[in-house]
């Protein structure tokens, strides 16, 4: 009775852990419903940041290039070698696109949680932060990944593909399928825990010294999520080149 009552205990705190929230969210009251606005308003803000840039950046393309349209292409420049270099130079070309968005996307959404600039937008209630600060947001740009990855060990091997599973031995069959199921959940924690932990350290600093102290953090934090977003798109295309290796 005692172990009964102990475990229902236990439930019941795990479920007031799980309601918990960090830091005040914006919400939309539809019907009966109460639907999580803020990442969809910051990732339409992000898509079409993206969007207006790509269209700016194929505007009136010149032979000599002008400085707009050499950063662009130093930036195109940097996927692509980014790209070439972890899955190789016979193969890295179909897949440079694909790292682009694994890349922009992540980057653009980490930057856009800036506290400074959300604090131009006054909301009724909650607050507006990056999509990529939310644990639904990184596992689904992090789903693409296993996805690419066992699109290319079919296209290059067929259904022998799965043979790799039970290499070296069989024994190890679960570990193998345990992995691959792992590099999703890798990436979207890694990147989830670093922007929430860096806005937390940002909002709490404003909070306590709201003046010159919070600013060289937010820079740091900017820097931060730069990098995140750098390690998103190397780890993907580093787990394409690693079923790549073997065919060179």
């Amino acid at each position: 009775m005692y172990s009964a009552q102990s475990s229902i205990s236990k439930l019941t705190n795990l479920c007031e852990i799980s309601s918990v929230e960090v830091g005040q969210h914006f919400y939309w009251q539809i019907g009966g419903f109460q639907v999580y606005a803020q990442v969809p308003i910051t990732f339409r803000i992000v898509i079409a940041i993206l969007l207006g840039s790509a269209t700016l950046a194929t505007q009136n393309l010149q032979t000599i290039p002008t400085s707009g349209q050499n950063f662009v292409e130093y930036i195109l420049e940097f996927i692509r070698d980014l790209t070439r270099t972890q899955i190789g130079e016979e193969e890295y070309r179909p897949w440079v696109p694909f790292i682009g968005t694994m890349f922009f996307p992540t980057f653009v959404s980490n930057w856009s949680g800036a506290p400074l600039f959300w604090r131009i937008f006054e909301l009724p209630h909650g607050e507006l932060a990056a999509p990529t600060n939310d644990i639904n947001t990184t596992v689904a740009s992090a789903l693409p990944t296993p996805v690419a990855y066992f699109y290319a060990g079919l296209r290059k091997k067929g259904l022998s593909y799965s043979g790799k599973y039970i290499q070296p031995t069989p024994i190890l069959l679960p570990i193998n399928i345990l992995e691959d199921f792992t590099k999703p959940l890798s990436l979207s924690f890694r990147l989830f825990g670093n922007i929430l932990a860096d806005e937390l350290v940002v909002v709490v600093l404003i909070s306590l010294v709201p003046l010159v102290v919070p600013i060289p953090m937010m820079f740091s934090g900017l820097f931060t999520s730069a990098i995140q977003a750098l390690i998103s798109a190397t780890l993907a295309a580093a787990y394409i080149g690693e079923l790549m290796e073997g065919h060179h």
